[in-house]
């Protein structure tokens, strides 16, 4: 059976495109991907996704965005896409050896944070380890915490983490910061903001919570503590399209390129949604707008091919 849509990927933007799909007869089939949920099901408190004045975890609200999908008629598969063929419609997708053919695709593959790769990060993720500044920095009002990395990104969430924080370690494993000129400048100029050259951290310290970072001196192998209540990761994003690498045009960092007004790829048919395609914005709610306009467009492009 030919599906008319395959949605892959299941975070906001994969979510939001199946309850429109659905709601419009679709019957789309959502390969959602081992991790579940994107990136929203490592957050604990959301705080800025509209309607939800108190708060909401983020899991809680990534089941709640699953349950309306299904609600509607969505299929969901627990699986990881392993290898697509957009050369010719029907698009082949398979599942390790199950072949999947689709009309149309909706990729909402998301992006992955980049991490250090420590164990004690790992632990404190979601308490007081952290790399979204807009998403988590209102919890660290009149608290001291620290940014790792050296370029733009770093400079954005160093200076959006000084509306609330009291002090800002930004910690660079190099001499000179990365970012453009004009950003290096706010940083190093800001009151608040405390750079710490030459320096990488070893450890999260904390039992529940963070209370400091073991760094160590790049030049002198010099090993200290740093005592603050939180880490933001500024190291950069991996968008998830290794699989669709030679099938449609990517950018140099690996977001996929839109190439036009909508969210349809540079092959027609197949569409992209959220940070798969998004590395200026990353938010949920971004995300979920940009699952709403892909859904809707595939719609009127499947039309347009019956017509």
């Amino acid at each position: 059976m030919t599906e008319k849509v395959v949605i892959i990927g299941s975070g906001p933007a994969g979510l939001t495109a199946a309850v429109y799909n659905a709601r419009a007869d679709l019957d789309p089939l959502m390969i959602e991907g081992m991790e579940r949920g994107g990136q929203l099901m490592l957050t604990t408190d959301v705080e800025n996704y509209p309607g939800f004045p108190d708060g909401i975890m983020g899991p809680e609200l990534m089941e709640s965005f699953r349950k309306q999908a299904e609600r509607f008629g969505t299929r969901i598969m627990t699986s990881d896409v392993t290898r697509v063929d957009f050369s010719a419609r029907p698009f082949s997708i398979w599942v390790d050896e199950d072949l999947y053919e689709a009309e149309s695709v909706i990729i909402s593959t998301g992006a992955s944070a980049r991490w250090l790769g420590l164990e004690s990060e790992s632990k404190l993720r979601g308490h007081g380890v952290s790399a979204c500044a807009t998403c988590d920095g209102f919890f660290f009002r009149d608290k001291e915490i620290a940014v790792v990395g050296g370029g733009d990104s770093a400079a954005e969430e160093a200076l959006f983490l000084t509306k609330f924080a009291s002090k800002i370690y930004v910690i660079h494993r190099r001499d000179e910061l990365r970012a453009s000129k004009i950003m290096a400048n706010r940083v190093l100029e800001h009151e608040k903001i405390e750079m710490v050259w030459n320096t990488v951290v070893d450890e999260v310290l904390g039992d529940g919570v963070v209370t400091g970072l073991k760094l160590r001196d790049v030049q002198t192998g010099d090993v200290s503590e740093l005592p603050v209540e939180g880490m933001f990761l500024a190291i950069g994003h991996t968008p998830n399209t290794k699989v669709f690498e030679g099938q449609i045009d990517l950018d140099e960092k690996g977001y996929i390129v839109l190439p036009g007004e909508n969210t349809m790829t540079s092959v027609p048919g197949v569409f992209a949604a959220g940070d798969v395609t998004d590395h200026v914005y990353r938010q949920a709610v971004t995300a979920a707008g940009m699952g709403c306009q892909a859904a809707l467009d595939a719609e009127r492009w499947l039309d347009e091919q019956e017509g």
